[in-house]
């Protein structure tokens, strides 16, 4: 569900509006407008921790709210007829309708990180990342294809219909055996104590969140993470907007290369990728992914002069729909680890909070990069930061090891 308002978004209409010729700025400043609300998770984090007790399940509440605010707003996308002279309009409701996603994706990363054992989270995160990308996949080839084709109305009622649908099953899913579908007029008589436990006050989670999110070992590893994000969103923009801007390929056609063809490929590799982080570590898998990412970026990059002939350029769009998920299913365990117990919703909806600014700042960056700079170029320079960053911190490690006397 999460996924399939994502891929219209950022990828059917972003492309949409590149094949109907609006600048790279343009571009890029609808895509930041429409993930500014991801980046505000953090605040939401430790509200829903604090009132996160409810009879049909914790946190579950705040899910089938969020959904139902979700589906209510995907409507309001029915008003625009002309996307491109509407821009503003559309910017709007995409926006609203981002505000309850977001929160709606913290619920769910709560709800997941504080039921899953840490052994067994490199395979829960690449089944949800596996879903986000079915969703993906669905938002961006599968909107795409009826935008071009029947216009914009047509598929945005096809996203609502589908978001109501998975509201309705998320609605009929026990988190337990015990709880309810509805809250009860007389609840049981709950003990004080316990109830302050569930639900701790606000102030000392946001004291305890910024403890948790300054200290040294956090910083260290989320900056790390962060970083590759950013350049993950930086090029993939530019490059999207240089093959429909530079090189005229249909934005459809880019649209079903992104979220359709070798979804099933990627989908496989991302599940046995949570495995594997089970298996050797997170950490270790996030280094290594790490590396591979930025030598693709580099080599691909330095192939600039031949993206025109389609089969580099498709070759080289279909090994990216693998770097985001496999580095997700590394990074995300990781991240999980440094969670402080009881604020484990909040800090860990805090470190997504700052992904999603990666995103935004990347799509954004990037629609000003591309204004004096090609795409290869600023792939190059992604690579070779990511490089660098990884033997930066090798070498401290290396310096930091006791030496023999």
């Amino acid at each position: 569900m999460q996924g399939i308002p994502s891929g219209f978004a950022l990828t059917a209409v972003a492309n949409y509006l590149a094949g109907k010729g609006l600048s790279s700025y343009s571009v890029g400043s609808f895509i930041a407008i429409v993930g500014l609300p991801w980046v505000l998770q953090f605040i939401w984090g430790p509200i829903i921790d604090r009132y996160q007790f409810s009879v049909i399940g914790h946190r579950k509440h705040w899910v089938v709210l969020t959904q139902i605010l979700a589906f209510i707003a995907s409507l309001g996308l029915l008003m625009v007829r002309d996307p491109v002279k509407q821009i503003s309009l559309l910017s709007i409701l995409f926006f609203i309708h981002s505000n309850f996603a977001s929160v709606q994706d913290a619920s769910v990363d709560a709800i997941a990180i504080s039921i899953v054992p840490e052994e067994e989270r490199g395979r829960v995160n690449a089944f949800m990342r596996g879903g986000y990308l079915l969703g993906i996949a669905a938002g961006s080839a599968g909107l795409s294809t009826i935008l071009n084709h029947y216009g914009f109305f047509y598929a945005a009622a096809t996203q609502s219909a589908l978001l109501l649908i998975f509201t309705l099953l998320t609605f009929i899913i026990k988190l337990d055996s015990s709880d309810n579908y509805l809250p009860v007029f007389k609840p049981k008589i709950v003990n004080n104590d316990a109830l302050s436990l569930e639900n701790p006050k606000l102030k000392w989670l946001f004291t305890e969140l910024y403890s948790a999110v300054t200290e040294k070992t956090s910083i260290k590893t989320f900056l790390q993470i962060a970083l590759v994000y950013t350049c993950l969103s930086i090029f993939i923009r530019g490059f999207s907007y240089h093959l429909i801007h530079n090189l005229h390929w249909e934005n459809n056609a880019v649209s079903v290369l992104q979220g359709g063809w070798g979804t099933i490929a990627t989908l496989t590799v991302t599940l046995t990728g949570g495995y594997i982080a089970d298996k050797i570590g997170a950490a270790k898998l996030q280094r290594k992914v790490m590396i591979v990412i930025a030598l693709f970026l580099i080599t691909f990059s330095l192939l600039g002069s031949f993206w025109y002939v389609k089969s580099i350029s498709i070759t080289g769009l279909l090994l990216f729909n693998f770097a985001d998920p496999m580095f997700s299913v590394a990074a995300m365990p990781v991240l999980m680890l440094l969670c402080r117990k009881r604020i484990e919703g909040s800090q860990f909806t805090a470190y997504m909070a700052m992904v999603n600014f990666c995103d935004v700042l990347g799509s954004y960056f990037s629609g000003w990069a591309m204004t004096f700079a090609s795409a290869s170029q600023i792939g190059i320079a992604c690579g070779l930061t990511i490089l660098s960053v990884i033997l930066f911190y090798r070498q401290r490690k290396v310096n930091d090891l006791p030496s023999d006397i």
